[in-house]
């Protein structure tokens, strides 16, 4: 039985030993949320929403599992319609689908490979038909594959990464910019791993730093135009893509040599999301919030 989670169990528990996993390994990438043990928690069911995005329209890449949906999950409460962007994890779109229609929301869900720069003015034409406006882009997609030296990433993965992780980011955000309004907000989830590296994720990790360098850049392209550009970087989350990456033995100490000694939530990090996306962060752009466990970075 893996330990409770601290925000639903007892704070002594938690202190007598940190939060694991049972070891589980994945095939596919990104990977799918409803086979993973236990499940990731996306919602706090405590939130109450106060109007903050009331009428905006959000996409959200990667939003069907994981840290998107429980973006997409307080963008609801919040008041906003948002457009779930995904591959082909159907099961898991669908199920954050039922949620979203449970908490009266609209919602969009559009499958594709956002390697495809076609794909990207797919989801805009859909989105404009469907909702009439882009308010918030959250590009938050990503995949990553573990290999022990430079040595063993090949060309082909090297691509896989690059087009997947930064190039569609350029895509969707192209796409996006020509119908987004001064107010509009576009937020893009980069790693611990951009600022600390990682000796296993080597081409990973230079994609999230390139997501940093990006939001900067793009921040100051955008300032005229009243658009807000800003960034996330995650520490060890609980989403599909750890079992996905790593071996069983490797998930099963995920998250244990932070600070706080534990994993995050998805959940955890959706009030940033949410905040960047609104008007309290309008004084704010160019900037990486970083929600990693304690874990100290110099940006």
């Amino acid at each position: 039985m893996y330990p409770v989670y601290p925000y639903y169990g007892k704070k002594e528990e938690c202190k007598e030993k940190p939060l694991s996993f049972p070891p589980q390994h994945q095939d596919v990438q990104p990977g799918l949320e409803y086979q993973m043990v236990p499940r990731p928690i996306s919602e706090d069911p405590d939130y109450r929403g106060s109007g903050k995005l009331k009428g905006k329209v959000a996409i959200i890449t990667g939003g069907d599992s994981g840290i998107g949906r429980a973006a997409a999950y307080a963008f609801v409460k919040e008041g906003a319609k948002v457009v779930i962007v995904y591959l082909n994890e159907h099961q898991d779109a669908r199920e954050t689908q039922e949620r979203i229609r449970e908490l009266g929301g609209e919602s969009l869900f559009i499958a594709g490979d956002m390697r495809r720069e076609d794909f990207s003015r797919e989801i805009v034409e859909k989105t404009l038909h469907h909702f009439g406006r882009i308010d918030i882009l959250v590009n938050n997609h990503g995949v990553q594959f573990v290999q022990k030296s430079i040595l063993d990433i090949t060309r082909e993965q090297l691509f896989d990464t690059f087009e997947t992780n930064i190039f569609a980011f350029f895509y969707l955000t192209k796409a996006v910019l020509p119908h987004m309004k001064a107010g509009g907000s576009i937020i893009n989830t980069t790693s611990v791993t951009a600022y600390e590296g990682h000796k296993d994720l080597i081409d990973y990790s230079s994609t999230k730093g390139a997501i940093v360098t990006f939001t900067r850049s793009l921040s100051l392209s955008l300032e005229k135009n009243g658009i807000r550009v800003n960034a996330i970087a995650p520490g060890p989350i609980w989403t599909p893509l750890i079992p996905a990456s790593f071996s069983a033995k490797k998930v099963s100490e995920f998250g244990t040599d932070t600070p706080m000694k534990r994993a995050g939530q998805p959940f955890e990090l959706a009030p940033a999301y949410v905040y960047l996306a609104s008007d309290d962060s309008r004084y704010m752009s160019g900037q990486v919030l970083h929600i990693n466990g304690g874990t100290m970075v110099s940006s």
